[in-house]
């Protein structure tokens, strides 16, 4: 998907641009964010449940840190989701596309969350949807078949992550739901007062979709409430 034109607040500070470091540097540079997100993913899971030493040696062995530009598409539609994406910076959106190539935003991801096409993960088939960076955005990658191997060398595993994608999707409808019955106004005010922080991270044309109006709409609620 192309990036589009926005008005936006500063550039995700994980990604500095390579021109600026030697070849070495740079790997230098991307092997302490790998190791920073590593760092932000155990120390998740151990919120969640005490995870031992080992365990996490055994987990951490089958991941890796993916450096994502703004408009990367994580999981195409038409695709059989077999990953999960631990959010260590940036957003991501879900996207549905229409008959008439519209991309319609129907839910934002932010830090510290897990995503992907969970119905479609877990059934093991094509998904509708699209997983899209929608800024720059470093992710850990969690292949299906890896942990399904260690589900049996870790019992815990299963039900934690079970746990992280549930409370995932519960997010996910309830925060459609707390929009229902608001006009195009109160439904950005909704927005922007809930989610500040992607409000001045994202394109507007994004935000525009997942609140079910025009750019245009939104540009003119904006301008009149001068927001």
């Amino acid at each position: 998907m192309a990036s589009l034109s926005r008005e936006r607040a500063g550039k995700n500070k994980y990604n500095p641009p390579r021109q600026v470091f030697s070849d070495s540097l740079y790997n230098i540079v991307k092997k302490f964010i790998a190791m920073a997100g590593m760092d932000i993913f155990y120390r998740f899971l151990k919120q969640l449940h005490p995870v031992s030493e080992g365990d996490w040696q055994l987990l951490s062995a089958g991941l890796c840190v993916q450096q994502v530009k703004e408009g990367t598409v994580l999981l195409p539609e038409g695709k059989v989701p077999r990953e999960l994406f631990f959010i260590c910076a940036g957003i991501l959106r879900l996207v549905k596309r229409t008959d008439e190539g519209e991309d319609i935003t129907i839910f934002f991801l932010k830090e510290n969350r897990c995503a992907t096409i969970l119905g479609n993960y877990l059934e093991e088939t094509p998904s509708p949807y699209v997983l899209e960076a929608v800024c720059d955005a470093d992710v850990i990658v969690l292949h299906k078949e890896y942990l399904l191997r260690l589900y049996e060398k870790i019992p815990y595993l299963k039900s934690l992550i079970d746990q992280i994608t549930r409370q995932g999707l519960l997010e996910k409808v309830l925060a459609r739901n707390e929009y229902l019955g608001l006009d195009a106004s109160e439904r950005y005010r909704y927005f922007l007062q809930k989610e500040p922080d992607i409000v001045s991270r994202v394109p507007l044309s994004t935000i525009a979709s997942f609140l079910g109006i025009t750019q245009q709409s939104l540009s003119r609620i904006r301008k009149n409430g001068r927001l």
